[in-house]
């Protein structure tokens, strides 16, 4: 009553076979992950950087970018300039979450330098919006 099927399965052949895209490691995301949080942190911190200048500032600009091309093996991250002017408060409120988001990336992938880098970050923005809102 019913033909018998002479070919092999869809699924067992698409089994058999290697894919034709890449696929990254849990490491490797998160270091993607990772370097993107830095990189956007990084934006921010020149962003400060232009509109107040400090050695605190260029210190830590320094230091993202040093973690930044160790993440992207050794890729120099592209700097920002001031692309318009904003509050200072502001910009401290999104370095903090930045830097929140990167702590959590470089805890999960026990980046110990980076978590460091992103914890730090965290306070110097947490002083810099209570200095700005008290003054």
């Amino acid at each position: 009553m019913y033909e018998p099927i002479r070919s092999k399965s869809v699924h067992s052949t698409m089994a058999d076979t290697p894919s034709d895209f890449p696929h990254r490691t849990r490491e490797e995301e998160l270091d993607i992950q990772l370097a993107g949080h830095l990189a956007a942190l990084l934006a921010v911190t020149d962003e400060l950087r232009a509109l107040t200048p400090s050695t605190d500032l260029d210190a830590a600009a320094t230091r993202l970018a040093e973690q930044v091309a160790r993440l992207r093996g050794g890729r120099t991250p592209v700097r920002a300039s001031l692309t318009a002017v904003q509050q200072p408060a502001v910009l401290h409120e999104r370095a903090h979450a930045l830097a929140g988001r990167a702590l959590v990336v470089a805890a999960s992938r026990a980046d110990t330098a980076a978590a460091i880098l992103a914890a730090e970050r965290m306070d110097a923005h947490t002083a810099a919006t209570e200095l700005t809102a008290a003054g």
